[in-house]
């Protein structure tokens, strides 16, 4: 079948959890289908191997549009669209995209996230008999309300949770608007699915969680870089920042009235200033862009996970149990995984509780040990690449008399 698949950026390299999941769907993907991808381009010098140009048949790039604060702020004020409806609208890339549907009838458009949602009146202009797949990486409008939560309970923060507040309630609307605009919707969990239902209970909707190359993850023997506590995450994405200022105020300094030489490794690309902070503390390290995780996640005695903010299923904590770590978490970090607390991981909602969790785990490798092998165990059997992308393959129904697009 013809594919025609949109998503924010080049899925190459993989650097952050957009990119790995869209990259191992078009890989899967490409085995059986012929790919057409449409995506923007943020790294147009990247040097060494790109396997893009042999799974995807043709491959159309544009920059990222740029969008200056004062337009952002513009379109906030006068629409009612959120802010990350915005965020990639590129009045080019819609002409591009028209220009494609008009040379290949597809059989299947899909979408990849919120931000690419506005070019869906486009495609159901442009190939209306195309059955049409959105994949919500996120229940986006949970997401901003979580973060509303977060920041109202912390004065200085008060802006913060008004734009969140504001954005709830948009993307309740958008994203219940861009579902609706879909033959089928997909989520990354069973959380997520329940979320986007509260928004329209009649969807059909595919759950298609994210994974891992278990094989890549389990099979790593390279360098390792040594510190107690890991946490990998692209670190100018709230949920993370917020995640790794909470730990570290509240429940890393409770650890260290026990482990006064504990070590913490803060690994991942674009830092936000309000981790600047933290550069100075004697126990921290924080690494910025690494061309590589898993020397650290591979090096690490804990593999940590604090979230208060989040959705989905996390990249990050599948990437940690394929290389059988012990990981301790929130609920919120575990959100979608059928997890058993102290099998597969050990949770701690509150910064005392997850301090003795960490300080009787650094007393016990053998349960370290026992944890990650259970981990490993349960990721090799439900969340390896190979066994989901299938999932979304739903596609048979367009050989069945019975299926009709949806008419706009």
């Amino acid at each position: 079948m013809k594919l025609l698949i949109l998503t924010p950026q080049r899925p190459y390299p993989l650097h952050q959890g957009t990119t790995i999941r869209n990259f191992h769907i078009i890989a899967q993907l490409a085995k059986r289908h012929e790919i057409t991808l449409l995506t923007f381009d943020p790294s147009p010098s990247m040097g060494g191997v790109d396997p893009l140009p042999t799974l995807c048949k043709h491959i159309k790039m544009l920059p990222v549009p740029q969008r200056t604060m004062m337009t952002r702020l513009w379109q906030m004020m006068t629409t009612n669209r959120p802010d990350m409806s915005w965020r990639l609208w590129s009045p080019a890339f819609n002409d591009m995209l028209k220009s494609c549907l008009e040379q290949t009838k597809f059989d299947v458009i899909q979408i990849e996230g919120i931000e690419m949602a506005p070019y869906l009146p486009t495609i159901r202009q442009f190939a209306p008999k195309s059955h049409v797949v959105y994949d919500d990486h996120n229940a986006e409008w949970l997401l901003q309300y979580r973060n509303f939560s977060t920041d109202i309970k912390i004065p200085h923060r008060w802006i913060g949770a008004l734009y969140s507040f504001i954005q709830t309630k948009r993307l309740k609307q958008y994203e219940r608007w861009a579902c609706q605009s879909a033959d089928t919707v997909i989520a990354v969990s069973e959380a997520d699915k329940r979320a986007i239902l509260q928004l329209e209970q009649c969807l059909d909707i595919t759950v298609v969680p994210n994974g891992v190359d278990v094989k890549k993850y389990s099979e790593y023997h390279g360098e390792v870089n040594s510190f107690d506590l890991v946490f990998t995450g692209k670190m100018d994405y709230r949920p993370n920042i917020d995640a790794m200022l909470w730990f570290a105020d509240e429940v890393l300094p409770l650890i260290l009235q026990t482990y006064p030489k504990s070590t913490l490794a803060i690994v991942g690309q674009k830092p936000h200033r309000r981790l600047n902070r933290l550069q100075h503390h004697p126990n921290i390290t924080i690494t910025g862009y690494v061309t590589d995780i898993l020397p650290y996640i591979a090096g690490a005695k804990i593999y940590i996970t604090p979230f208060r903010i989040g959705g989905g299923t996390r990249l990050k904590i599948l990437q940690a149990m394929a290389m059988q770590k012990a990981i301790v978490t929130t609920t919120v970090g575990a959100e979608g995984f059928p997890v058993e607390d102290g099998k597969h991981m050990c949770f701690a909602d509150t910064p005392h509780d997850m301090a003795n969790l960490i300080s009787s785990l650094f007393e016990k490798p053998i349960k370290r040990k026992e944890l990650g092998k259970h981990a490993y165990q349960f990721v090799a059997t439900q969340y390896d690449w190979q066994q989901l992308i299938p999932k979304m393959e739903t596609w048979d129904v367009l050989n069945s008399d019975d299926f009709k697009p949806k008419v706009f």
